[in-house]
């Protein structure tokens, strides 16, 4: 034991001089310093954050614009509700596939080439001109979703887990005010077009250059600046470490048996998908309950999204404090509070009837959901090691099927109104994450229990989760 320890307080000493910040014996860093570009840390970090936040400003760039795009192509409230749930419908697919791709070939390569596809989808929705092809355009342009499940694995290959929940709060957070950037932007890019005297139905097709253009500025950036390991690219270090290669097909196989994978997905179906859903109906639902202008229900929707500047993150810190204070425990505990409040909170925005009233309630939903959905993947790096990238993909993916059941059940032209569908889903939320209580580590415990006893006497204390970053095979 003595030796084991020795040998690894070398390789410590080794690594120390070669990075800017401290890391641990497998080269990731043991902080995270958000005003520092250094290579290879954060500028991963930063540029898969400002990647993914492309992505978002893309794919929700047309929900602030649906009032106009609604008239000129005469689309229904089904056709709007279709819509919206086949952007989610493409990002599942592309998101549980993007899982195992990271697995095979990293995350620079993975997120740079989505993106390029993806942007041509993007412009394109300046041609469409029926109901059909938007619903297609939508389905297709939320295939660049997935690159958050990339996101996640690439901040899960740079930090180590004393500080990767925050790594994963931060690097989606940021990302995720995309959504709510491009709610407050769009209407002004269209608003700056129209000043030009040019109509209205040219106006908004011309305003989708502005996106497209952006997510292939930043998927080059990836690729010419971006490293997927701290030791190099993902293939070399392959190489160079002699591992041996499992096949796609058993790697995918140890991470589709992993129940916690699955829980962890009909969780996050109910906070990340509901914050999706709320990005796509919260312009429109401002608009048509409180009579406000287009304007006015885009700032206040971009107020939603852009809470995750801090409050996904702040779900992350909370996790990795839990985690020194109780372990494993301590994340489960604060994953299903936060969500738990957040339906709660979700429940009595439908109820409350004054437009400040909404506003506030809706500030405080946002706030507990995402710090929810960061909660949540401050426990997805601890369920497997060998098939990281398949669990995060799972729990991705769940992500945007709870925004597909939400937006088909819900909002897809029901015989509920928005208020009462927006009550159903805070039950929902708070049904379906119940199921936390039921995820257990034999060598940390779960929410009732301790670890077993065969791993206790190895690893005791609350600390030893963040401390022995023991991962399940």
């Amino acid at each position: 034991m003595e030796a084991e320890d020795a040998d690894e307080e070398q390789i410590l000493k080794d690594h120390r001089g070669m990075f800017a910040l401290p890391v641990d014996a497998d080269q990731k860093a043991t902080e995270l310093r958000l005003f520092s570009i250094a290579p290879p840390h954060m500028l991963a970090f930063h540029l898969a954050w400002l990647s993914l936040f492309s992505n978002f400003f893309s794919t929700f760039s047309i929900p602030p614009l649906l009032a106009v795009i609604r008239d000129d192509l005469n689309l229904t409230d089904t056709d709007t509700g279709h819509a919206g749930t086949a952007a989610f419908l493409g990002s599942i697919f592309s998101r549980i596939a993007m899982g195992p791709i990271c697995d095979l070939l990293g995350p620079r390569i993975a997120i740079a080439t989505l993106s390029l596809l993806t942007a041509p989808v993007i412009l394109s929705t300046s041609l469409v001109s029926s109901p059909n092809s938007f619903i297609a355009i939508r389905f297709i342009a939320g295939f660049s979703l997935a690159n958050f499940v990339a996101n996640q694995f690439w901040m899960s290959c740079m930090f180590s887990g004393c500080v990767v929940g925050l790594a994963n709060g931060f690097s989606a957070g940021w990302a995720n005010m995309g959504s709510g950037v491009t709610q407050l932007l769009m209407p002004l890019i269209y608003s700056l077009i129209m000043s030009f005297n040019v109509p209205s139905f040219a106006a908004w097709r011309l305003a989708f250059i502005v996106p497209a253009v952006f997510q292939v500025v930043t998927a080059i950036l990836v690729l010419t600046f971006g490293q997927d390991l701290p030791s190099g690219s993902y293939k070399r270090s392959q190489k160079v470490n002699n591992k041996s290669k499992e096949s796609l097909l058993s790697v995918i196989s140890n991470g589709v048996k992993n129940y916690r994978a699955w829980i962890l997905a009909l969780t996050y179906a109910f906070s990340f998908g509901v914050e999706l859903t709320t990005d796509n109906i919260i312009a429109q639902y401002f608009y048509d309950r409180f009579n406000v202008n287009l304007e006015v229900a885009g700032i206040i929707a971009a107020s939603f999204g852009m809470a995750n500047f801090f409050s996904r993150p702040s779900g992350g810190l909370v996790s990795d404090k839990l985690a020194r204070r109780f372990g494993m425990r301590g994340r489960l505990w604060g994953l299903w509070v936060a969500q738990t409040v957040a339906g709660l909170l979700c429940l009595l925005l439908g109820r409350v009837t004054s437009l400040w009233g909404s506003i506030l309630v809706m500030c405080a939903f946002s706030i507990f959901v995402q710090a929810a959905a960061g909660l949540t993947f401050g426990v997805v790096p601890f369920v497997s090691k060998r098939s990281l990238g398949v669990v995060s993909g799972i729990t991705g993916g769940g992500g945007t099927m709870g925004a597909v059941v939400t937006q088909l059940l819900l909002f897809s032209g029901t015989e509920f109104s928005k208020q009462t569908s927006i009550s159903l889903m805070g039950v929902m939320m708070i049904v379906c994450t119940l199921p936390v209580s039921l995820i257990y580590f034999p060598q940390w415990g779960g929410m009732f229990c301790g670890p077993s006893y065969s791993y206790g006497d190895h690893l005791s204390g609350p600390e030893t989760e963040t401390n022995h970053y023991h991962l399940l095979e």
